[in-house]
């Protein structure tokens, strides 16, 4: 009688990696060996790069603007070429790296089963719904929201999504916009099933990701005696807003498959 099989979940899509985290990551846990580990890295793209590269010019030699696999290397076009797969080579074995790395290391949580959304009037809100905003806009509207989108662009480096359990349990999630991949975005993690790798970085609550809540923490002055005794005053003590939840910086987000074994 054949054994019976087992089944795994492993990675099939990476929607979003955050590459400088994952490699500040492995720094830190190389410890005294950091340099080794870089340098290893280093190497490793590089021949990896060389046998793509040697892949293209076959390839990519019968185009006549190229002149040729011999003078592939010295075009522009290939130069572009060439620093594109160079990049996304260096970010692979990164990938790599780190998934041998976080996949036994409790720092790094793992969330299954999130569904992540963005908070009425937040950043994150704004930012994942003025592009639609600009691809409807009309002649008549009152304000540039191309030039919105851009600020927002430039107000945060990283935006926050809740993400609520299948049993209700909810947390922060930080994303780097510049981080994803694949030309997904912010608003296509609210409708993939997805598995997150974060590292717990504090606590908020949901009120605090209010844009008049994040543009009240930047402004200078402390707040008035009198604006704290009528926030208290009309407060909901019971209100999930003020609950704190932990907050996650996101390392990685990316669908799993099943893989019988």
């Amino acid at each position: 009688m054949a054994g019976k099989k087992s089944e795994s979940h492993e990675i099939v899509k990476v929607v979003y990696f955050d590459q400088e985290t994952a490699s500040d990551y492995l720094d830190i846990i190389a410890g005294g060996t950091l340099s080794t580990t870089k340098e290893d890295i280093r190497d490793r793209t590089t021949e990896a790069h060389a046998a793509v590269d040697a892949k293209l010019s076959a390839k990519l030699s019968w185009l006549p603007f190229l002149r040729g696999s011999a003078d592939l290397g010295a075009g522009a076009e290939a130069s572009i070429a060439g620093e594109s797969i160079l990049s996304k080579t260096l970010a692979n074995t990164i990938l790599t790296d780190y998934l041998k790395s976080a996949g036994e290391d409790a720092k790094i949580s793992k969330l299954e089963g999130y569904s992540v959304f963005a908070a009425q009037e937040s950043m994150a809100f704004m930012k994942i719904y003025t592009p639609f905003m600009i691809a409807a806009r009309t002649e008549d509207a009152d304000f540039d929201i191309a030039r919105m989108d851009e600020a927002l662009e430039k107000a945060k480096g990283y935006y926050e999504l809740l993400g609520e359990s299948v049993n209700g349990r909810k947390v922060v999630l930080r994303f780097n916009i510049r981080a994803f991949r694949n030309n997904y975005g912010l608003s296509d993690l609210t409708r993939m099933n997805l598995v997150f790798h974060g590292i717990e970085v504090g606590r908020t609550t949901e009120a605090s990701l209010n844009i008049k809540s994040e543009m009240a923490q930047g402004a200078t002055g402390a707040p008035k005696l009198e604006d704290l005794i009528q926030d208290s005053v009309h407060a909901d003590p019971g209100s999930k807003e003020d609950v704190n939840l932990p907050v996650f910086d996101v390392v990685l987000a990316a669908v799993e498959g099943k893989v019988t074994e």
